[in-house]
């Protein structure tokens, strides 16, 4: 690399004044430097070479010092002198074997073919190198025109084509050719070269300066110098991260109004929506990689501004993808500011945004929210284990977790769903249904008492019969039921008692999985109601013998004859209500899902909760 000696010569730019006149000057692509400085030393010099990259990495510059090196009076190696009249041309542009071509603006057949007319005259050099730039933007009969030169080219002739893009290049043309790949610098290599240039040029950097034109280069060499120059004309250097830093803490509260204020402000401190963008989605990044790979960001030379507020790894990859696809859409928008406004509503604001990504977010809120006025914290991170169900999975009641039930809470005060409803009781007993029991309070309002229960029987009472037990059942034992219990087991039917072992038949098997972590609950609840030790025996009715050939569905909670032997009006179950299935017979929320979940087992019977 060396700058220009001349006094007299205007100012040049600092990527014009160190492009690389040698091989060895050529930084961060080794793999080409030494493949072409082998095939100028040894004689085995192909005729068509296609050199890809990103811009700024130093295609167009290796064409030219490959020139030289063909044509150079006095190689070294490979190397050119640099000092040979031919090599003096070729840097200034002014060698007659060199012809360059910029395919963008160049890209019609006449253009082409009267470059490859001129490729068999004789030149004042040994070799006449033909640099094509940006060769993907030649249109097909141009191309078709180079190709037929690449078929069979002249003698001592050589075709360099340079694009940022390969695969729009013909394929037979790529197929002529030997393809170089250029590689982006990497963050130490331009550190390097930048601090070489500052040296060199005695530039008054900033101490952040050379750090600053490094993250602005993006791994491109030009782009890097080009920073350099301009901070050191500035003299500071021009970053401001305290609206970058206010974006990402706008997206990380949420903060909607924070976003669009930050945004306005931006733009009258001069930033454009895109560039602001772009610093946004640059600090992200870093977000992102010091959230999954802390080692990766730290290597990466200011990959975003210290300070920022930390975002779990899906809010930044969707921040990202939506950033991203902001500054693709502000290419064909009519107004930048608004397309980034917008992506910035949809960050911050969930409920304005369609997309799968934001729904689940608003999902996820929603559950927790529902959790929290349940009374949990947080949902449980693991189903509870419980008793295996029908071929060895879980039954249903073990996906269920119980929750304590606050005192007067709406939940302790409904009665049983209107359609399990218990049947009337005996004609000597008359109290109220539980239907009509007095509605539940609000929240603020004091606990509403507990429904009357009948006198217990005293210690040592005899074991009641089955008479007694449809009776009790449904005008006091499922009133001191919990909501999860009472609404599970208002669907059985007691059908025998046996010494101290009752009987009671539930719609079928599945039901029956779910009542069976309650038992001990229910059989506490009769013991205490009769004054004598009660267990409880589930069955399905279709393994209740008392019950086959009956030849009528399954009835209500104390199903079965009444006293008197008149047997119990079985009401018909209608369709499945869900505005029903939500309200007790009070038109008050019904917030026990366990109750919801009977009804649907009822509805369809044999079903299973899959989990």
């Amino acid at each position: 690399m060396a700058g220009s000696d001349d006094p007299a010569e205007t100012y040049q730019s600092l990527y014009r004044r160190y492009r690389p006149q040698r091989f060895a000057e050529v930084r961060g692509q080794d793999h080409v430097v030494l493949a072409l400085r082998n095939a100028v030393r040894d004689g085995r010099v192909a005729h068509a070479y296609l050199f890809s990259g990103p811009r700024g990495t130093g295609k167009t510059s290796t064409a030219r010092i490959l020139a030289k090196a063909l044509n150079c009076a006095n190689p070294a190696d490979g190397e050119p002198c640099g000092e040979c009249d031919s090599c003096r041309d070729i840097a200034r542009g002014a060698s007659l074997d060199v012809h360059e071509l910029d395919a963008a603006s160049n890209n019609r057949v006449d253009d082409m073919r009267d470059l490859v007319s001129r490729a068999s005259l004789a030149s004042p050099g040994e070799w006449k190198v033909y640099i094509v730039d940006e060769v993907h933007m030649l249109s097909t009969a141009a191309s078709n025109a180079l190709l037929k030169t690449l078929e069979e080219p002249p003698s001592r002739v050589v075709f360099v084509l340079a694009t940022t893009d390969p695969q729009k290049v013909l394929p037979t043309i790529r197929s002529r050719t030997q393809h170089y790949e250029f590689h982006l610098l990497e963050a130490d290599v331009l550190s390097g070269l930048l601090e070489a240039i500052a040296r060199d040029a005695s530039l008054d950097v900033p101490p952040d300066g050379v750090k600053a034109a490094v993250r602005r280069g993006h791994g491109s060499a030009r782009d890097a110098i080009s920073a350099l120059d301009q901070v050191a004309a500035a003299g500071v250097v021009e970053d401001d991260d305290r609206f970058v830093e206010r974006l990402v803490s706008s997206i990380a509260e949420p903060d909607t109004e924070l976003a669009l204020r930050s945004v306005a402000e931006a733009l009258v401190a001069g930033f454009d929506a895109p560039r602001l963008a772009s610093d946004l989605i640059e600090a992200l990044r870093g977000v992102f990689l010091s959230a999954v790979a802390p080692r990766m960001q730290a290597a990466a030379a200011g990959a975003a501004p210290p300070g920022l507020p930390p975002l779990g790894p899906a809010r930044s990859v969707r921040a990202l993808e939506a950033l991203g696809a902001a500054v693709v859409d502000m290419r064909e928008s009519l107004d930048a500011r608004t397309t980034l406004e917008l992506a910035l509503v949809r960050l911050t604001h969930p409920d304005l945004d369609d997309s799968a990504a934001a729904l689940l977010d608003r999902l996820e809120r929603i559950e927790r929210r529902v959790h929290e006025l349940s009374g949990s914290a947080a949902p449980p991170a693991q189903p509870p284990a419980g008793p295996p169900g029908p071929g060895g999975r879980p039954a249903l009641g073990a996906f269920r977790t119980e929750r304590p039930v606050a005192a007067g809470s709406a939940e302790q005060a409904a009665p049983a769903p209107p359609a399990q409803a218990a049947p009337a009781p005996p004609a000597q007993a008359a109290p109220a249904p539980p239907a009509q029991a007095a509605p539940a309070p609000p929240a603020q309002a004091a606990p509403a008492p507990p429904a009357p229960a009948a006198p217990s029987a005293p210690a040592g009472a005899a074991m009641p019969t089955r008479d007694d037990l449809v009776t009790a059942w449904a005008d006091h034992v499922l009133a001191k039921l919990r909501p999860r219990a009472r609404a599970i087991y208002s669907s059985g039917r007691f059908t025998a008692v046996e010494g101290h072992d009752v009987t009671i038949a539930l719609p079928n098997a599945a039901h029956v999985e779910h009542a069976l972590p309650l038992t001990d609950e229910v059989a506490a609840v009769l013991s205490e109601h009769f004054g004598c030790a009660v267990t409880l025996r589930l069955v399905a009715d279709s393994e209740d013998p008392a019950l086959q050939g009956a030849g009528r569905r399954p009835g209500k909670a104390g199903g079965g004859a009444a006293p008197g032997g008149q047997e119990d009006e079985i009401e018909a179950i209608g369709p499945l209500d869900p505005g029903g299935l939500a309200r007790d017979g009070v038109g008050t929320a019904h917030s026990s899902a366990s109750w919801v979940e009977s009804r649907l087992l009822e509805e369809f019977p044999g079903a299973e909760e899959v989990p």
